[in-house]
């Protein structure tokens, strides 16, 4: 694989406090190009997404695939998926499982972004898909969150629909780089998805989240022509007028004279 000057954790961190990092959550090559060509700090990708191919279109950006909750169990599935991210263009990992499988991934060298404030796979402790840190004991529970990742040896922490103020003066008392998603300017990133940016997230649009180009309007369009070219084939096959004559491959009729006394017409 091409090594090329990515920015390391080191980079990284150096950048807390000076200026806000800029994430997206892509899914496509297309995408990650796009990420890319538009100098995107960093970007959250499906492990899949992963390889040469993609680091051919994506060479600097720093990549950070999700190791997803229930996809592993043991702290040695998580290891054996995280080396395998790595090997494949990963510049670290995000992790939501236990501190202890943080702690493992953390001392073979592999960098892990953890979670903090509304944790999807976790919303049912803190009353489902709604605000984190309203209050003091739930922003407690956020400083604790935080603080248990930086022990266990995150570099990275997402924070999650958290107010803006609390992000701030946890980001302001952590060493961790805190990932903005729904919790304002008060971390050090800000983090949203390629579908809401691009305006074609078909389900629930989050608060935060902001449309920058309508797809939906296009994607509706060229399915429209899809459909056309689709009934337009099937009429065409249905009356005969799909093959013609350019369609077909040809034989000589010696050979295909050949051919059927070899048949025994």
């Amino acid at each position: 694989m091409k090594i090329t000057n990515r920015p390391t954790i080191a980079d990284l961190r150096a950048l807390k406090g000076k200026r806000q990092l800029s994430m997206l959550r892509v899914e496509t090559l297309d995408e990650a190009s796009a990420a890319q060509q538009a100098d995107v700090d960093m970007v959250s990708v499906p492990p899949s997404l992963l390889g040469p191919a993609f680091r051919e279109v994506a060479p600097t950006v720093f990549a950070i695939p999700g190791l997803e909750y229930g996809d592993y169990v043991t702290a040695e599935e998580y290891l054996r998926a995280a080396f395998s991210a790595m090997r494949s263009g990963a510049d670290a990992v995000y992790c939501a499982a236990s501190m202890g499988i943080i702690t493992r991934l953390r001392d073979e060298g592999i960098p892990v972004c953890g979670h903090s404030g509304l944790i999807p796979s976790q919303a049912t402790w803190t009353g489902g898909f709604k605000a984190v840190g309203k209050t003091l004991e739930s922003a407690l529970l956020v400083w604790q969150q935080v603080k248990a990742l930086e022990a266990a040896g995150a570099f990275a922490a997402e924070i999650e629909v958290v107010p803006t103020e609390v992000a701030r003066l946890i980001s302001q008392r952590t060493s961790l780089l805190m990932i903005s998603m729904g919790a304002g300017a008060g971390g050090d990133a800000q983090y949203l998805f390629a579908a809401d940016v691009l305006g074609y997230n078909r389900g629930h649009v989050p608060r935060h989240a902001k449309v920058y180009r309508n797809f939906a309007l296009e994607y509706d369009r060229l399915q429209a022509h899809r459909v056309a070219a689709f009934s337009e084939f099937r009429l065409e096959v249905d009356s005969g007028a799909y093959p013609q004559a350019i369609n077909e491959v040809g034989i000589s009729a010696e050979e295909l004279g050949r051919f059927k006394t070899a048949l025994g017409d």
